[in-house]
């Protein structure tokens, strides 16, 4: 190659290489990548938080009770306890072993299952005892009795029997030398009086010299043979002409309603038949449903220690012989009785 031509490729060599050693030192340092610092947190041990228990009302029945009444006070008290968001038991017996801490509400029929020993071993449950003999309320534990005024249920059975029955023929059979007994003929007699006032029979029977001659009454002892019931009730049925009859509980056999109803006999009587007779008017007693309906408010609010009185109603009550008008106008001298605006003339 001629000198000329190195001289003209010169400073095309050296614009290259200015350009070379340029690129070079723009170049950018690696910038580091910072790391983060290794640490461990730590993690708790997960803790296992109880769910808390559905509270639990127990409803306690004796295992001989008739199914049909047996049903009636479970679905009450089922009705009750899912209404207030609890669980339903129901159980024959009840032990110490059955106080659960979520127990809340104890209901209880006769036999005694120990109710003052178990209330007291539960204070976080509601007690209340049904027509179980010798129970005292305290604490958490609520008693539950039939009314002490038997003078209200003879008032409104004489009140009834003169309502219903032709020229007010009307008679009872009742216990002899015994208070009740005494207390139950002057109620009986008062709540006649009060539906037809002086009233007399439209014929007089041969027997009866001065007006008024009913009701009419048998005192029946003690110690008398159940046998000889139908004796007693003849007097009143076959010398007295009486058409409608009150009937003490304690007197109120089957072999006695079945023999007054086959003598076409009406009865009124405390206690309900155990079969259903045609000649069978009402039965006068005291509505515990209510009661129970009534005490279960205190009862799931913690609220015990109480006495609770059963009001009295209307039940077995026939048609035919008390019709639904007058049925109601009994219903609102009984509820009058209760309230206090009507006295029954007797001290109980």
């Amino acid at each position: 190659m001629k000198k000329e031509s190195y001289k003209q490729l010169f400073p095309l060599i050296l614009i290259i290489v200015l350009l070379l050693a340029g690129c070079g030192s723009a170049a950018a340092e690696p910038t580091a990548i910072p790391t983060l610092a290794s640490t461990e947190t730590a993690i708790p041990e997960p803790t296992l938080t109880p769910t808390p228990a559905i509270p639990l009302a127990l409803l306690i029945v004796p295992a001989d009770m008739d199914q049909e009444i047996s049903d009636v006070y479970q679905t009450l008290v089922y009705n009750l306890a899912q209404s207030a968001g609890m669980r339903f038991q129901v159980r024959n017996t009840l032990t110490m072993a059955d106080l659960e801490p979520s127990l809340r509400v104890v209901i209880a029929l006769p036999p005694d299952p120990g109710l003052m020993e178990l209330a007291a071993a539960a204070p976080q449950a509601q007690f209340l005892s049904v027509n179980i003999p010798d129970m005292v309320a305290g604490g958490n534990l609520s008693v539950l009795a039939n009314t002490n005024r038997p003078d209200i249920a003879a008032f409104i059975s004489g009140y009834i029997a003169a309502m219903i029955t032709e020229d007010y023929r009307t008679g009872l059979l009742i216990p002899k030398d015994d208070q009740l007994g005494q207390i139950t003929l002057a109620a009986f007699h008062n709540g006649f009086d009060y539906y037809c006032g002086t009233c007399t029979a439209f014929i007089y029977p041969s027997w009866c010299a001065t007006a008024p001659c009913y009701p009419q009454h048998v005192e029946i002892p003690a110690e008398e043979d159940p046998v000889a019931y139908n004796a007693y009730s003849d007097f009143l049925v076959l010398q007295r002409q009486v058409e409608t009859m009150y009937i003490a509980p304690q007197f109120a056999t089957p072999e006695l309603l079945t023999y007054l109803s086959s003598s076409g006999v009406l009865v009124i009587s405390d206690l309900s038949p155990q079969q259903k007779l045609g000649n069978w008017v009402a039965t006068i007693q005291p509505d515990v449903i209510h009661a129970i309906e009534t005490a279960w408010p205190q009862l799931i609010s913690g609220a015990g220690g109480v006495n609770i009185t059963s009001p009295l109603i209307l039940v077995d009550v026939s048609p035919e012989h008390l019709p639904p008008g007058k049925e109601q106008q009994a219903q609102d001298i009984l509820a009058q009785l209760q309230a206090g605006y009507i006295l029954t003339g007797v001290n109980p």
